[in-house]
């Protein structure tokens, strides 16, 4: 298990000049990868407009000039102008892992990867993103235990990488991975 882990250890991250944030909510760890990232160009993508205010209100706060918060839903984005733009996309109390990789998948860029920040590992859930990832042109490539805070415990950040192109079916209409998950 990594200490204190920051996002930072999972080299995708770390060396990743553009990164989108899928489900940003209050802006977590999208700011935060803006913020430790000065090089990288961070994109909060958050479908609720009154949470994208908020974010941008945080943006603005915090100086990251790097960031830029998208109001849409991350299927809208990557169906135009946000598809394969992206070195990494993290997510974060977002959805299963399934659905975590078809949305990634359309955004990614050959050889990017997923971060995807999870709690206490769940073999089914596991299988599950397997599939979807097959069936999407990605694939899993580890699990890092993360420590984000003292007494945190189960925290883990799965990594998948996308190493074929992405079938031309995705991403499908917004709402459509979340009811029927690839796997």
């Amino acid at each position: 298990m990594a200490d204190g882990l920051s996002g930072l250890e999972a080299p995708e991250l770390a060396g990743a000049r553009t990164v989108a944030d899928i489900g940003s909510g209050a802006g977590f760890p999208g700011l935060v990868l803006a913020i430790a990232l000065p090089a990288a160009e961070v994109d909060l993508i958050e479908a609720s407009q009154r949470s994208a205010a908020v974010i941008d209100r945080l943006r603005e706060a915090s100086g990251a000039l790097n960031a830029r918060v998208l109001p849409c839903r991350a299927e809208s984005w990557a169906a135009g102008a946000g598809r394969e733009s992206y070195e990494a996309v993290t997510a974060r109390a977002l959805g299963s892992l399934a659905l975590l990789v078809e949305y990634a998948a359309p955004l990614l860029r050959p050889g990017g990867s997923l971060v995807a920040w999870k709690g206490a590992r769940d073999p089914e859930e596991e299988q599950a993103g397997r599939a979807a990832a097959a069936l999407a042109g990605m694939s899993p490539t580890r699990v890092v235990g993360a420590v984000p805070f003292a007494g945190a415990h189960s925290r883990h950040l799965h990594i998948y990488r996308k190493v074929a192109e992405t079938p031309a079916h995705l991403p499908r209409r917004p709402g459509a991975a979340a009811k029927r998950p690839l796997a």
